[in-house]
């Protein structure tokens, strides 16, 4: 019987330190985002695996390793990956700055709106009428996917103006204090948003969308739901923030009764319609219709 025990533990001691292994390793694979870091070899990537990111500005000691070339090595590395990211972002600003040039432009607003949210048919039909920069998109909850949301928002923003990015954007969805309802189950949490992989993406994916040029971090106003509810959305703006660096990003979620509330929802809204169909929002009176 002892035995027997002493081998079941040794199992999952070893199963134990293969997830770790297997997790760590994951880890590394995202935050290595150079096309060329991705193009090597698995023994490649093994020898240079560590817990740091690329575009983490904070030196490397020598001393914490134990070969002193290999150090230098990895830091030279390193260096040509940073100094390859900053020439791509700069010429990427540069390319933004050129297609937002002129006195006319005006940075595009991106509103993103669940079929979800309850009569979320109308909500395009309730935008601020004399801004022509706000840009809906309706998105089918049950059948979308993270890919179908990002070439959509992609197409419209070459439609408004090749090459323009998001300045400010809202997504207006179901979901509650600490997490957001994005699409059928695909529940955005504090913890999520850290493991599954397709989460993952589609928030860096997002943030590659995001303006270089506009000199204040880029906001994402979340509408439909108070993530700010408890703790755990605090928790969720941060990692989602730090999903999108280096891209600058604020996050917020004002009830819509506050003072704050009221300005983000005038930012996209025509308020007295908005009030209208707030009013209507789970009636299944059809005078809606006749008004508008």
């Amino acid at each position: 019987a002892f035995r027997g025990y002493a081998e079941r533990k040794r199992r999952k001691r070893e199963n134990d330190s293969a997830a770790v292994i297997q997790r760590n390793f994951r880890k590394h694979l995202r935050m290595v985002g150079s096309r060329r870091v991705k193009a090597q070899t698995f023994a490649e990537r093994r020898e240079r695996s560590f817990s740091r990111s690329w575009s983490d500005p904070t030196p490397i000691k020598a001393d914490s390793f134990h070969d002193s070339r290999e150090s230098h090595d990895l830091q030279d590395s390193c260096g040509t990956l940073d100094g390859d990211f900053d020439l791509n972002w700069e010429a990427e600003k540069e390319l933004e700055a050129m297609a937002c040039d002129g006195e006319d432009f005006i940075p595009p607003k991106i509103m993103l709106i669940s079929s979800k949210v309850p009569k979320a048919e109308y909500v395009p039909t309730i935008i601020r009428r004399d801004d022509p920069s706000i840009i809906p998109i309706l998105y089918d909850h049950e059948h979308a996917t993270f890919d179908d949301i990002l070439e959509e928002i992609e197409k419209k923003l070459n439609i408004y103006r090749k090459g323009c990015k998001i300045w400010k954007m809202l997504i207006f969805c179901q979901g509650g204090p600490g997490h957001l309802y994005l699409l059928k189950n695909k529940v955005a949490t504090f913890a999520k948003v850290e493991k599954e992989e397709d989460m993952i993406l589609f928030w860096k994916r997002l943030s590659r969308l995001m303006s270089k040029v506009n000199p204040e971090p880029n906001i994402i106003h979340i509408m439909g739901c108070y993530v700010l509810g408890n703790p755990n959305g605090e928790k969720l703006f941060q990692n989602l923030k730090n999903l999108m660096n280096p891209y600058r990003v604020a996050f917020e979620s004002p009830l819509e009764l506050s003072a704050q509330g009221k300005q983000m929802i005038e930012t996209y809204f025509d308020f007295r319609l908005y009030r209208l169909w707030k009013t209507r929002q789970h009636s299944k009176l059809l005078d809606y219709d006749d008004i508008l």
